[in-house]
């Protein structure tokens, strides 16, 4: 199993967070989200003790909410002592909805509208992570407007390219996000920022991809932003308090991804860290990292019911269920990996290659191709595993398709914590 929460019960089905997801597809219906409560909670302790242990007592990890934005994932955040990364102002509305403190939330995006800003200072937001220099002068009016002074962070582009697909690869200078470095937009901004009476810059933030397994990529950035600070500090005096390395460590959707401790990346990243401080003569800043995906990815399992098996001779059989790219878009968006298993018949021989396709009217409607399973059946139950983060997220209505319910785990209970969309849903815009 590609993940401790998983086993088979003497009857043959998957178990999820210690419940039989059979039955759990039977109670609420599929397709259906499942959420284990417990490992979220595990994956944040396993964060917030690292980073203290390592880089000190004032290090925080905050939580990415677009990897899942649910009010319910903001009280885990508040009860864990996490802080949390939002990016737009509906995420700064659910997690305010979920009793989360504002002041630990940190606001990204690279195009903030006024309306934004306005509304994310009136909310309380503790950082902005600037992107660029009209949003700047967009605090800084803000700010005044208000009679306060707002932190901020500059978010830079170091120039790393983490190998990873193109598309979540975002700390490269030709990016969308941020300040490069190389071309002397983010010294600029820098200089700019420090001129702002109603500003008080904090440090940087950088962030440089996603699914990434290895550490040399963080300790890279980490290096060029530490030189960064440096030469700020030589050419403007100013040195940089807090530095945000940004998410992106990976999680295994496969049998042959290698397992991740998180822990010992966190480790061997604060002792790179630390000799390179030491190299510049500066103060560790304090250091915060955004974990999504890595918190609530193998949380979470997607069940679908099987309606048909189309097998077409020298070609492929096509397994049909009852949700797809409405419900994760991420094989059609980026051709993730995912494991998927016959949750009602664990025990049976895998003898039929399958491509597992959605009920919409699109022919990249695919959950995931070349799948081993039982010979389908009109009626099991396929679970995709693995499925926590961009899932509910992501989600869309495309072709009039109400999202799934979402259901949490706890403790060897269940709850409804996202109820199923009617119908009745689909139009409550419309006028």
């Amino acid at each position: 199993m590609i993940c401790n929460n998983l086993s088979v019960n003497e009857v043959g089905h998957l178990c999820f967070a210690g419940r039989d997801v059979t039955e759990l597809a039977q109670k609420y219906a599929t397709p259906l989200y499942l959420l284990d409560e417990d490992k979220i909670r595990e994956k944040c302790r396993i964060y917030t003790k690292a980073m203290k242990t390592s880089f000190g007592e004032e290090a925080l990890p905050l939580y990415a909410g677009k990897a899942l934005c649910i009010k319910d994932i903001y009280r885990i955040m508040r009860e864990e002592g996490m802080g949390i990364d939002v990016v737009s102002s509906g995420e700064i509305f659910t997690a305010s909805q979920g009793g989360f403190p504002m002041e630990r939330a940190y606001f990204h995006g690279n195009n903030k509208t006024d309306a934004d800003v306005a509304y994310a200072m009136d909310a309380g937001v503790g950082y902005f992570v600037c992107d660029n220099e009209e949003e700047l002068f967009a605090i800084e009016q803000a700010a005044k407007a208000r009679g306060m002074i707002q932190k901020i962070l500059i978010r830079v582009a170091p120039g790393i390219d983490p190998h990873t697909h193109k598309a979540i690869s975002t700390g490269s200078i030709d990016s969308k996000f941020g300040a490069a470095i190389e071309t002397g937009q983010a010294g600029e901004l820098t200089a700019l920022a420090l001129q702002q009476p109603h500003v008080s810059l904090e440090g940087y933030h950088c962030h440089i991809g996603s699914q990434i397994f290895e550490t040399e990529p963080f300790v890279d950035a980490a290096a060029i932003m530490i030189q960064f600070i440096a030469t700020v500090r030589e050419y403007l005096g100013y040195t940089a308090k807090e530095l945000n390395l940004g998410g992106g460590m990976a999680v295994r959707y496969l049998e042959d991804h290698p397992n991740i401790d998180y822990a010992n990346n966190i480790a061997v990243i604060a002792d790179k860290m630390k000799h390179i401080c030491a190299h510049y003569d500066l103060p560790m800043p304090r250091v915060r990292m955004e974990p999504g995906r890595s918190i609530v990815a193998d949380a979470g399992m997607t069940l679908y019911t099987v309606g048909t098996l189309k097998t077409i001779p020298n070609f492929r059989s096509y397994v049909s269920i009852d949700g797809g790219m409405p419900d994760n878009p991420r094989y059609a968006l980026y051709e993730s990996p995912y494991t998927v298993v016959t949750a009602n018949r664990m025990n049976d021989d895998k003898d039929t290659v399958c491509t597992i396709a959605g009920r919409c009217c699109e022919s990249g409607d695919l959950i995931q191709e070349g799948v081993k399973l039982p010979k389908p059946q009109r009626g099991d139950i396929l679970a995709v595993l693995t499925t926590g983060a961009y899932n509910y997220s992501m989600a869309s209505n495309y072709n009039r398709i109400p999202r799934p319910a979402m259901v949490r785990l706890c403790g060897g209970e269940d709850q409804l914590i996202l109820r199923r969309e009617t119908f009745e849903d689909l139009i409550k815009n419309e006028i």
